[in-house]
């Protein structure tokens, strides 16, 4: 059988070498494109492969019947939703080129863009920067429902407290101080000497904050 058909046993390799990489790679079912080819056929779901591990929820696949995992934030992606080359962004995100990458001479490639830049304060008091990465988080856990939309408030934290400086008269002095809290935190700046509180009326004095 061989010698008459060495052909097909030279096919018979390459099909299990493939069996044994492409499901891991893309979750999709490949026992169904392994049949069908590059064409679509009948969806049959009892032929697709579940995803797991899918920080960004699932998508369907090119041919509309698989679910396979969405791309993260981040994520290069398909800018046209009829190519499925890099892949459809998942829940809560969609797909944008980054002008500031078109602006400075660069060759912008499409990106998954969280649809809301709100924060969103999960369960155990911290702070996340939108519903995307809170989703991502919380991808592995069932039933965990954000706290609320906005930052979680919490307690001022001095990270860069003000440091000594020294100086030559007339010239100019500039103090730092940096302070995390939400609500914003309400600062108060205090001279020895009186018991003048910063800001004041003096016009040799300012204080910025932002």
């Amino acid at each position: 059988l061989k010698m008459k058909h060495p052909m097909v046993t030279a096919v018979l390799v390459v099909l299990v070498q493939v069996s044994q990489s492409f499901p891991a790679l893309y979750h999709r079912g490949w026992w169904r494109l392994l049949k069908e080819g590059d064409s679509c056929g009948k969806c049959d779901l009892a032929l697709c492969s579940e995803p797991k591990d899918c920080p960004a929820g699932t998508v369907l696949d090119r041919c509309g019947c698989c679910p396979e995992c969405g791309n993260v934030e981040g994520q290069i992606c398909d800018l046209d939703q009829g190519n499925h080359f890099y892949g459809q962004c998942g829940d809560n995100l969609e797909c944008r080129l980054d002008a500031d990458e078109a602006r400075f001479g660069e060759v912008p490639e499409p990106q998954c863009v969280c649809k809301s830049q709100e924060s969103i304060c999960g369960p155990e008091g911290k702070t996340y920067e939108n519903i995307c990465q809170f989703n991502k988080a919380y991808a592995t856990k069932r039933n965990i429902s954000m706290k609320h939309k906005g930052p979680c408030e919490s307690a001022p934290v001095i990270s860069m407290p003000p440091q000594d400086v020294q100086n030559f008269t007339g010239n100019d002095v500039i103090f730092g101080c940096e302070v995390s809290a939400y609500p914003m935190p309400h600062l108060e700046w205090k001279k020895k000497g009186n018991k003048m509180f910063l800001p004041g009326d003096d016009t040799h004095i300012s204080v910025q904050v932002k």
